[in-house]
Formats: C-alpha cells, sequence, structure tokens
C-alpha cells in the first residue's frame, strides 16, 4: 500500500499548479500546498474515492481564503500612468526558463501557457471569480463541484466564471504560438531602443499596446501603467542604454527578457505579448526583493 506522504507527493505538482494560478506568487502557492498536506495528514481520507479532487478542493479553499484577505487588506493598485491610466494591478512571479530547455516541474506549472499577461489579468478578478475561472477554464472542474466552495450555486458559479472569461480575452488575448515569431518582435523592440528609433518602436508596437511596471515598495516610482504605441515607445526611447543588457528568455512560456546589471544583479523581468507579430502588452518586473528570489541560471 502506497503510504500517505508518497500519495499526496503524487499530486504534489498539479496542487502548485492549481495555487500559482489562484494566487500569482509561488512563494505564497508553496505554502498553500503546504497547509493543504497538513490538512491531509490530519483527516482520515480511506474512504475517499477520488484523492486528486479532494486535494484540488483543499488548496482551492485555502487560496480562496488568502485571496479574500487580500480583498480585505484593499492593497493599493499601483500608481497611474502619465496618460492618466488607471493604476495597474501588481504584476505576479514570473516563471522564468530557457527556450529548448525543458524544465518537468515547469511544464506541469504552465502546463496552458499562462502568459504573465493572462496573470495579470487575473489579479484584478474578485476572488470567487478567480476561483471559479481558474478551477472551470484551466483545471475542466465541473461548476456543481466549484460551487459549494465559493459557497454559491451552480448558476451563479457559472456567471461567475463566463465574467471573468470575458474580462480575460479582452485585456489578455492569446498569444502567437510561434515562438520564433514572438522572439523576432522583441528583438525587433529592442534593436530600436538601443538606436533610439522611435518609428521602428512603434511598427513593432500594437497601436493600442499597454506597459505595466511594478517596482514594489523600493521602486515605487517605477510602478505605472503606459498605454498607446507612440507612449510606450518614448518610454522605450528612454530606457534605450539598458536594452544591450538585456538576456533572453522565457517568461511564463513566452518570449521575454531579464536586463542584468553589475554584479551579475537582475534590474528587471520583461514579459512580451506578442499577437500577430506586433507586441500588445509589456509586463515589467523592477520589484528588488522579489527579483534577488529568482532563479537565473536559466538565463542565456
Amino acid at each position: 500500500m502506497t503510504a500517505p506522504a508518497d500519495r499526496f507527493e503524487e499530486h504534489r505538482p498539479h496542487l502548485r499548479a492549481v495555487a500559482y494560478r489562484m494566487l500569482g506568487s509561488i512563494a505564497e502557492a508553496d505554502d498553500a500546498v503546504q497547509e493543504t498536506w497538513l490538512r491531509y495528514d490530519r483527516t482520515e481520507t480511506g474512504a475517499v474515492s477520488n484523492l486528486g479532487a479532494w486535494l484540488t478542493t483543499v488548496v482551492s479553499r485555502v487560496c480562496l481564503n488568502l485571496l479574500r484577505s487580500r480583498a480585505q487588506r484593499q492593497e493599493e493598485p499601483l500608481e497611474t500612468g502619465e496618460d492618466g491610466t488607471a493604476g495597474a494591478p501588481r504584476i505576479p512571479d514570473p516563471i522564468l526558463g530557457r527556450a529548448g530547455v525543458v524544465d518537468p516541474e515547469q511544464e506541469v506549472l504552465l502546463a496552458d501557457s499562462v502568459g504573465l499577461a493572462l496573470m495579470v489579468v487575473m489579479e484584478s478578478l474578485a476572488p470567487a471569480e478567480r476561483v471559479a475561472f481558474v478551477l472551470h477554464d484551466m483545471f475542466a472542474v465541473p461548476f456543481e463541484e466549484i460551487a459549494p466552495l465559493i459557497e454559491k450555486t451552480a448558476a451563479t458559479t457559472r456567471q461567475l466564471a463566463s465574467r471573468a472569461r470575458r474580462k480575460v480575452q479582452g485585456q489578455a488575448p492569446a498569444p502567437d504560438k510561434d515562438l520564433n515569431r514572438q522572439r523576432a518582435a522583441v528583438d525587433a523592440f529592442f534593436a530600436a531602443a538601443r538606436e533610439g528609433d522611435l518609428g521602428a518602436l512603434v511598427a513593432v508596437l500594437d497601436p493600442d499596446v499597454v506597459l505595466r511596471s511594478d517596482g514594489g515598495a523600493v521602486r515605487a516610482r517605477h510602478s505605472v501603467v503606459f498605454r498607446g504605441a507612440s507612449t510606450v515607445a518614448g518610454q522605450a526611447v528612454l530606457w534605450g542604454k539598458l536594452a544591450p543588457f538585456a538576456r533572453p528568455a522565457l517568461v511564463n512560456g513566452t518570449a521575454g527578457a531579464v536586463v542584468i546589471g553589475q554584479g551579475g544583479k537582475p534590474m528587471s523581468v520583461m514579459a512580451f505579448t506578442v499577437v500577430g507579430g506586433a507586441i500588445v502588452a509589456i509586463d515589467v518586473l523592477n520589484d528588488p526583493e522579489r527579483l534577488a528570489a529568482l532563479d537565473l541560471s536559466v538565463v542565456d
């Protein structure tokens, strides 16, 4: 007979993937999985016919409580951009990788290509919306099983997931599947930024491109959002001197870059969403505390 700990470990990668999508934080996701283990260890589960479903419900309940706590704290949004755009939500923790290198653990974590732009949009969802959307749309959990978790009817749960889906589809379009096409757009962006070529930058940007930056508490002035090709191109020209220090990387499965400063320390992580060969979103993490926790071994 398989030991309880071994049975739990079989499900750990899946539970971590659920928690990451719910919370947007790798550390909090790991904490949620650990709390799920503690509850599992204290519970007699011999009569549970589907342990995977039972554990998914438990970790989802832990995440829901954390999301509700965040909402109650009423965390302040990022600062408003110079164009008057409303503040952007917190940039979730990025997951770095390298093209052509397969990491089984990351494959599970990003099995359905959860791009950083999608994670950013999910930060704006209400707790019940996010739980319903993640469980149903990403993990195919029936609404009838989600409803008791969020204390709603199945019909209301369906409506919450539908509302979340509309927000996501409207603000985080699916990126091009061709990674080479993504990389070509990102390379063109950095080449134009290095040269200070405003026209070339505008050409590679979607007219309605959005740039979101999260500097955390230390670099609060970098916590801004800009919209529109001309505005974003102007910002990119100002960053041109940093372009030579950008190293290619996969960020949540899509083409991105890590800007490496003196001493090999990361200055920022940049995730790009490329649709139809044009950049529609740039999400930048500038928070030194969170950057220091990243594994840079995958960066070229």
